[in-house]
């Protein structure tokens, strides 16, 4: 059967695309659709296997590249502008607009869904003074999308015959907003890659894209009031200057670091402190299958892939004092490298690529 396989946006190798990578090596005839496609070669030999999607009128707009977000309010016409009729079986890996992607009763369509669309629902309101778009005229018109968006939101689930999760916390969300159920399937974790190292060094890592939902500023306050503690932080993004003017001595900017630099960091460190609230957080996974414990914010999906006391510790709140207490914490329990280690086998790559191929395979089969 002919299938298709649509994407938000390719400009990154993020989380999402690494699903897409694994859902390419189940089905290596896919065809490939996205709003833009600005990867690199390297991303794209290994996300697409040297493939280029089809893309909508989104990837000639004037600054697309640097920021397609800025035509919001296009997305849904340019997502419903692919013609998708000469294939059977569809499936959206989507965090914001691949799922509303036009299909007939003719077609399966099957939904990887990372999360509803986050500056729509869970993260409105912090979208919104993030971008100072609470007042004034630019804020009206933002709310004004923004309510279409979710109108269109809605409706366009119509348009998926089953949704997969990324998380049980991801299938309430969809739940709550959807009213639809979902079916959860761990995103892949490539654990092979990031091997078990017990020997660990005398430092806390804190690494993601530097975005304001992820706080890494409240991480490197944290640190900042505790000078005897070394933390190295990785990343790059829009919060990269800020977080660089805020860092105290004890703490170490590096900015963004190759594969293989970012696995020695993380198997060395004495933990990996991560206050973001994630719907499922693969980095976590990641640092756990080099024998890392992380430090974490109770909620989201880290509450499914670490193991208090175990593999990790919790704080409660994203508050400095938090970390803080949470650091003080994990600094008098010990850790058992090789059992954490084993929490993080659970969420392979190959385990993913099964459940995933079996799960479309019968819904094939049942259509």
């Amino acid at each position: 059967m002919k299938k298709a396989l649509v994407h938000d946006w390719f400009y990154t190798n993020g989380g999402a695309e690494k699903v897409v990578h694994s859902i390419g090596n189940i089905w290596d005839k896919l065809d490939y659709f996205s709003l833009i496609d600005f990867l690199d070669k390297k991303d794209r030999n290994f996300i697409l296997k040297g493939k280029t999607a089809t893309t909508t009128y989104i990837q000639n707009f004037p600054t697309a590249k640097k920021n397609h977000r800025k035509f919001l309010q296009f997305f849904p016409k340019a997502i419903e502008s692919f013609n998708l009729n000469d294939y059977d079986v569809v499936i959206s890996s989507s965090s914001s607009i691949a799922k509303g992607v036009l299909t007939n009763q003719n077609q399966l369509h099957i939904c990887y869904c990372h999360s509803p669309m986050r500056y729509a629902w869970n993260l409105y309101h912090e979208y919104l003074e993030d971008k100072n778009l609470t007042t004034g005229l630019k804020g009206w018109y933002a709310k004004y999308i923004l309510h279409k968006l979710r109108v269109w939101d809605v409706i366009s689930t119509n348009r998926v015959d089953y949704f997969v999760a990324n998380s049980n916390y991801i299938a309430q969300r969809i739940k709550k907003i959807y009213n639809r159920d979902a079916t959860v399937i761990y995103p892949p974790v490539d654990v092979r890659n990031f091997q078990l190292e017990e020997n660990k060094e005398n430092y806390y890592v804190a690494a993601s894209r530097l975005v304001p939902y992820k706080k890494i500023h409240l991480i490197v306050e944290a640190f900042n009031k505790m000078p005897s503690k070394k933390l190295k932080v990785i990343g790059e993004g829009p919060e990269l200057y800020k977080i660089v003017k805020l860092a105290n001595g004890n703490i170490e900017v590096l900015g963004k670091r190759s594969q293989s630099e970012m696995v020695k960091i993380l198997q060395k460190s004495k933990a990996l402190v991560f206050a973001a609230d994630e719907d499922f957080g693969i980095l976590p996974v990641e640092a756990q299958s080099c024998g890392t414990p992380v430090i974490a914010l109770n909620k989201g999906g880290l509450k499914e892939t670490v193991v208090e006391n175990e593999t990790g510790v919790f704080f409660e709140k994203q508050k400095t004092a938090d970390i803080i207490e949470a650091v003080n914490r994990f600094e008098t329990l010990k850790f058992d490298a090789k059992i954490i280690r084993k929490n993080a086998e659970r969420f392979s790559k190959e385990r993913f690529e099964k459940e995933f191929k079996e799960f479309v395979e019968q819904k094939i089969k049942d259509f």
